[in-house]
């Protein structure tokens, strides 16, 4: 009996595991990026609604 070496996988299936894990870490980085900006994004509206939350007290008094 002789003991033949191959892949373990199909070569197409090989690559395509390849370009998802390259995909998944890609969309992982652009989460982060858009994650800690948007961290200064949300500091700034809060800052505008309380300044015009700060604006109809003043009106209604």
């Amino acid at each position: 009996m002789a003991v033949v070496a191959g892949p373990r996988y199909a070569p197409g299936m090989n690559s395509s595991f390849q370009r998802l894990t390259v995909l998944c870490l890609v969309l992982t980085f652009v989460l982060v990026g858009i994650a800690t900006s948007g961290c200064q994004t949300s500091k700034g509206f809060g800052k505008d609604v309380e300044k015009l939350g700060d604006k109809i007290q003043e009106k209604s008094s």
